[in-house]
């Protein structure tokens, strides 16, 4: 079977498109499970350059969220059938031994490319609009909102009830963002921080998420509104900020920091509770993921190229 690899450091253009054997017959507690669609993000560029903040040893599969379909069972194995499908770590490879536990049964009425594509992004804005208590009737303003986590972050924020300022580097990423319920777009490359003031009448965003960090998190700084907060997640502009405390002050902001990957390990509960909520409003159609591309696995140098030239709008996920 294939799988793609990463056997040292460096970029996606060093990733390896190999032939493993197949897992073998599943233990009592695991299933085994075919996959047939996986999502990739940025965070995996990051990891390739063995910059991210936990190392993974080489050799290591790359990508981790899938979807596939059960089709053997342990003898243990309570509550799944060969045939269910399933969310299932995994990432890219076409077959896996996994514990039950670690599946989620995807129900039949949802797509399950759909389902695969949307997990990380919105555990991400999930947790994130949760630390940041975004309220109804809150300003929320989301930084990269054409991108995997920011779209998910508009779709979560409007669900909150939060009227929702996107920013993206360009026209036609903007569009899409309206199309999936933005109240309003800017296109920052000449600059956010008037508009938001304007669309807010002066007063500023009471919630802004930041994947971007730099400049823009330097210029949200100039838009906050007072006893507003800052979620940061990651810094794709290629830098991180620094907060500047006589800011923070006078507007009496926060600077909130966080990851899923802190939630799954310090409270595994909440993580755990915050998935079924997530689920269920993607079966009830309540939250709308996007996927603008998929490509097959032999094509996985052209799929991160895309995240590196910034093309992708939600989503590219890797087929079989």
């Amino acid at each position: 079977m294939k799988a793609v690899h990463c056997t040292k450091e460096g970029s996606h253009l060093d990733l390896e498109v190999a032939d493993i054997p197949e897992p073998g017959k599943p233990e009592a507690n695991q299933v085994k499970v075919a996959l047939t669609t996986r999502g990739i993000q940025f965070s995996d560029l990051v990891r390739f350059t063995g910059e991210y903040q936990v190392k993974t040893p080489h050799p290591f599969v790359v990508g981790g969220e899938a979807g596939g379909t059960i089709i053997e069972i342990g003898s243990e194995v309570e509550g799944l059938v060969v045939g269910d499908q399933v969310l299932s770590p995994g990432g890219c490879v076409e077959m896996i031994n996994v514990n039950q536990k670690a599946v989620t049964k995807v129900p039949e009425r949802v797509d399950l490319t759909i389902a695969a594509s949307f997990r990380n992004n919105y555990a991400t804005a999930y947790y994130g609009l949760q630390r940041g208590m975004l309220q109804a009737g809150e300003t929320l303003l989301v930084h990269g909102s054409a991108g995997g986590v920011g779209l998910a972050a508009v779709d979560i924020g409007k669900l909150f009830g939060a009227k929702v300022i996107g920013t993206a580097s360009a026209d036609d990423k903007l569009k899409v963002v309206t199309e999936l319920g933005a109240d309003h777009v800017i296109n920052y490359s000449d600059g956010f921080r008037d508009e938001v003031k304007a669309l807010t009448e002066g007063k500023g965003a009471d919630v802004i998420y930041d994947p971007v960090g730099g400049d823009v998190f330097d210029e949200s700084m100039r838009c906050i509104a007072p006893f507003g907060r800052i979620l940061v997640l990651g810094f794709t502009s290629g830098r991180s900020a620094l907060a500047k405390t006589n800011h923070l002050l006078v507007k009496d902001a926060s600077v909130i920091g966080y990851t899923v990957g802190g939630l799954q390990q310090h409270d595994p509960a909440q993580n755990a509770k915050n998935g079924a909520v997530l689920m269920d409003w993607l079966a009830t159609g309540r939250i709308n993921p996007y996927v603008s591309h998929t490509l097959p696995m032999a094509a996985i140098h052209e799929a991160y190229q895309l995240i590196v030239d910034r093309k992708v709008i939600g989503k590219v996920m890797i087929t079989n």
